[in-house]
Parts: structure tokens; sequence; C-alpha cells
């Protein structure tokens, strides 16, 4: 119902009232909304076919560039009030991308909107589809922390989350709700993906750019903490986020726009 009103918006406004920024902010946010559901319900169907788990590969790989997931963890239940700041960080993913929206849509590169939006979907299709094949559920499926270390980490995630999605593995998905929905992927990392997409897109804002960067370099470093991923999760949100970014851009160069050649007063945003 939501998508169906933000959609009606964006078409009022451009049709009708002639905004340019409105239509742009309200299709975006209509679309992403509608996206992220349909992609939800997918993930948790996907369930049912996906491979063998990585996740003891994965924390091989963390051990082998030296990193030791739950010394990392230690340290920070050391530091609340550092942990507190990447806890923060790491929850301000999704509002980020709400505020970037406003802030393109209300300026001279409001097309970004458009490329924004494709490269998330792009990302998700990538990130769902490696998923699949290669099922992972973080570092906390693997290491079991000492009630020493958790009483004292105020965590977005926890170890309780990440068994809860290797028993959804194990039994299928059940009763699909929005109520109890969760994040399943483990590699690579869509949340760091966001992160980067969302610096990538913010660089072309002066007052947003620099925030925007650190912040999100912020939730880069938190990840690892407060998703429970593996480090080397992070380095596929990289992959991801490139792959999604040049995905968007070839395809907002070769998209066709039809009406732009017959009605053009009706033509939306440019993609190029």
């Amino acid at each position: 119902m939501l998508t169906c009103a933000l959609a009606g918006g964006a078409v009022f406004y451009d049709r009708v009232r002639k905004d340019e920024r409105l239509a742009t902010m309200l299709f975006g946010t209509a679309f992403l909304i509608a996206f992220s559901a349909a992609f939800a319900m997918l993930n948790y169907l996907l369930l049912t076919v996906a491979g063998p788990r990585i996740d003891n590969f994965l924390a091989a790989a963390d051990r082998a560039i030296g990193i030791d997931w739950p010394a990392m963890m230690a340290a920070m239940a050391n530091h609340p009030r550092a942990n507190l700041i990447l806890h923060i960080a790491y929850d301000s993913v999704m509002p980020q991308i709400a505020v970037l929206i406003i802030v393109l849509s209300g300026s001279k590169y409001r097309d970004q909107v458009y490329r924004l939006c494709l490269s998330i979907v792009a990302g998700a299709m990538l990130t769902v589809f490696f998923w699949t094949v290669f099922p992972s559920f973080g570092a906390f499926s693997v290491y079991k922390l000492t009630p020493s270390v958790t009483n004292h980490l105020n965590l977005a995630l926890d170890g309780r989350y990440a068994h809860d999605l290797v028993a959804l593995l194990k039994s299928g998905p059940g009763l699909i709700s929005p109520r109890s929905a969760k994040g399943l992927v483990g590699f690579p990392s869509f949340h760091g993906a966001l992160a980067i997409l969302i610096a990538w897109y913010a660089r072309q804002i002066k007052l947003f750019r620099w925030p925007a960067f650190i912040l999100n370099a912020l939730v880069l470093v938190a990840t690892p903490i407060h998703g429970g991923h593996h480090v080397v999760d992070v380095f596929g949100g990289f992959a991801v986020a490139a792959a999604a970014i040049a995905v968007a851009n070839r395809v907002a160069r070769i998209a066709p726009n039809p009406v732009a050649e017959t009605l053009p007063g009706l033509a939306p945003p440019q993609l190029t």
C-alpha cells in the first residue's frame, strides 16, 4: 500500500504538477521499498535450494590474514564508547539511503537517484546469487563468545541470531512473516556494499560528501562487530559494490527512453 501511494505520487508530480524533484524522490523510494520486500521473500525461499555452508572456510580466511575474530570482540568489550559509536553507525545505513535520495532528488544530480536504485538492485542480485550457491551466516555461527565478553557488548546482532539462521538453513524457512524476517546473508556483506554505494553516490554533494565518507568508513569497521560478519565478508562487499556501480552505469547508458522520443514533456529524468 505504501509503495502504491508513493508510486502514485511520483506519477502525479511527473505528469500533472511537473515537479521533477518530488517525482524522482517518490519514485526512488517506492521502488526500493517494493524491491526490498520482494528480495527479502526471495532470499527466504532460496533457503530451500541453498548449497553447503562456507563459514568455516571464511573463518579460516580471516585467520590467514591475521584476524582473530574472538580476540577482536574481546578487545571491543573494553571500549564501550567506541562500541556505541560503531553501533550507531551500523544502524545508520537505511536512514542514510533515505536521506541520500532526498538530497540527490533536490540537487542537479537527481539522475543519480536512478543509478543508486539500479546499483542496489544489481548488488542485491549478485549477493543473493552467490549466497544461494555458497551460504554463510557470519562469524557468530562459528565462534561462541564467553559471557564475560558478551555481557560488555551491546551488539546490533548476536550469536543467537546467527544460530537461528543456521537452523533455518537446516529446516527451511517455515512461516515467512514481516514481523520475524531476518537478514540472511553472510558473505558477501550486503551491509558493507550498501555503505560503499552510499559513499560513492554522495561524493558529488559537497556538504554530504565527507560526512558520508566518514560515517560509512565506520559502518565498514562496525560490520564484523555489530553484524557478526567475518572480516572477509566486508572485502566481498567491496567487490559487490564495484560490480553494482558498473552494472548501473552500463544500464543507464544503453537503456532506451521511448517516452522521451514521443512525449518529451512527460519524460522522466535522464539517466545519462
